[in-house]
């Protein structure tokens, strides 16, 4: 697969006066054409600058983001706008012209580069149809709800026709459903026009719904990254298992002190199989969590089950569940 972005040993630090923040910590990374990258860590983790070092908003304090093989640090200031108007960008907060129409929103940046009035016009009537606004052409952005605002956005990130399309916490402003149609939108662009896209977020729901690959950035680190998928069926470092377990469960006041995560796929969600595991070991389990995603249109779903105090029974249960071909993890330290 070509690579569209290169990140190599990328570190940001800011000096202020009483202290110094490293944002980033030697972050090495490939996004691919045509990809949908998910970069998810909690607040503060670093990843809203890492996406501002992409298009070098930011400029790394050392190492190299190279854009289609080509090192941004070694371009001249012309060499890098050029570059910049194929890196889109959109916002949590919409960073709309409020004195403007939607229509001429969406024209603004094609103004910019000398475009001609009437070819920008048209263009964005396009862009109007395929983010599906066009009978708001003449509204002013006041008039919009927050998912059309979002819409307006995107349309107006498409006018230049980028090659990469950054999404910074795009649907953080927006209510469940707004998101689910702003990121079934941004999954119709990717397939039609095959825009590589990179969404910063900070839920795990967004990355499951939209991504291929994900980044989990933790205190200015690279922690972990993969398949979507991968990271979700059996995370390897604590920032991703807290974001995969949906925060930090702590429970307190039970007995038994085994527990493990059960992964399941859409092959093994037809049987009953924890009710015939409790049948065939004679024994009870405590369901402390228990969810469904969808990763890329396939269900995944995962449990954490508390095992009987007795070994030898909850041994029993851990292999009857392995030899059905689920993914069993112990997980150390969930119950106090």
């Amino acid at each position: 697969m070509d690579t569209m972005i290169r990140i190599q040993n990328v570190s940001k630090t800011f000096e202020g006066k009483e202290s110094t923040v490293e944002a980033l910590k030697n972050i090495t990374l490939d996004i691919h054409k045509g990809d949908i990258y998910g970069i998810i860590g909690m607040s503060g983790a670093g990843k809203s600058t890492l996406v501002r070092c992409l298009n070098f908003l930011e400029k790394p304090t050392s190492g190299t983001v190279c854009i289609e093989g080509k090192d941004l640090s070694q371009m001249t200031e012309p060499e890098l706008r050029e570059t910049r108007t194929k890196i889109a960008m959109i916002f949590q907060h919409f960073n709309l012209l409020m004195q403007r129409t939607v229509l001429d929103n969406i024209c603004f940046p094609m103004e910019i580069t000398g475009c001609k009035k009437k070819e920008a016009r048209e263009k964005a009537k396009e862009l109007l149809k395929i983010v599906d606004l066009s009978e708001k052409a003449k509204a002013y952005p006041s008039q919009l709800s927050g998912g059309q605002k979002q819409r307006v956005a995107i349309a107006r990130a498409l006018a230049m026709d980028p090659k990469i399309l950054l999404c910074d916490e795009a649907t953080s402003a927006l209510d469940p459903t707004t998101t689910k149609s702003i990121l079934s939108l941004l999954k119709d662009i990717n397939k039609q026009y095959g825009i590589t896209i990179v969404i910063i977020t900070h839920e795990m729901a967004v990355v499951q719904e939209i991504c291929s690959h994900v980044a989990i950035i933790d205190q200015g680190n690279l922690a972990e990254h993969g398949l979507v998928e991968d990271v979700f069926s059996r995370p390897q470092t604590q920032a991703a298992k807290k974001l995969v377990f949906q925060g930090d469960h702590h429970h307190t006041n039970m007995t038994g002190k085994r527990c493990i995560r059960i992964v399941f796929t859409e092959n093994s969600s037809f049987e009953p199989v924890i009710g015939n595991m409790v049948l065939e070991c004679k024994a009870p389990a405590n369901i402390l969590l228990a969810d469904t995603q969808d990763i890329n249109g396939i269900a995944h779903g995962q449990m954490i089950l508390q095992l009987p105090e007795d070994e030898q029974i909850a041994n029993r249960m851990i292999h009857y569940l392995e030899d059905r071909k689920l993914t069993v993890e112990e997980l150390e330290n969930y119950v106090g």
